[in-house]
């Protein structure tokens, strides 16, 4: 996750490091299948808000929200898929969070999950190559590196709420009662 693309001013990328209390695969899976549930519903691209956001689960896919009219809006595509270790994405949207879909003007997202006990992950989050945004892009960083910290404390509750969930079927599963 350290390693920066040669000629990346440093001053272009926003990195985050978080630990969620829920193994890796929970991690990964509220993280890519679930972000319409935790995704601030203030960030969105469309004129209206958004129903839920899909992360198209292969390399290749799409990355995109639905609006509650069923309209799409773009944010970007899905440059890698490691399940449950890393997902890597475009992020089309430009300094006016307009989408863009020239790929040489997208930033990338590296989101890698380290498993550090069996119920503790490492999040490792890069959001990368600011600098394809052309001018304005030192702006984006800055509201970017504040911007991520609140959409990603709400990824961290999701998961250990979810988390908690399952640990409390399961638990109630095992002593034969209803959770």
């Amino acid at each position: 996750m350290s390693e920066m693309l040669a000629g990346t001013p440093a001053e272009s990328v926003v990195r985050k490091s978080l630990l969620v209390e829920c193994s890796r695969e929970h991690a990964f899976q509220i993280f890519t299948e679930r972000m319409g549930q935790w995704w601030p519903a203030t960030h969105h691209v469309g004129d209206t808000p958004f129903r839920d956001v899909i992360v198209e689960p292969r390399t290749g896919g799409r990355w995109y929200e639905i609006d509650v009219q069923e309209r799409q809006g773009a944010w970007g595509h899905v440059l890698a898929w490691e399940p449950p270790h890393r997902v890597v994405l475009s992020w089309h949207l430009n300094t006016k969070f307009a989408f863009d879909p020239d790929l040489g003007r997208a930033s990338e997202i590296h989101v890698r999950f380290v498993a550090e006990a069996p119920t503790k992950t490492r999040m490792e989050f890069e959001h990368r190559g600011l600098e394809r945004h052309g001018e304005g892009y030192q702006a984006l960083r800055d509201m970017l590196d504040n911007g991520w910290v609140t959409v990603l404390a709400e990824f961290v509750k999701a998961a250990e709420t979810h988390a908690g969930i399952r640990a409390v079927a399961g638990q109630a599963a095992v002593e034969g009662r209803a959770p």
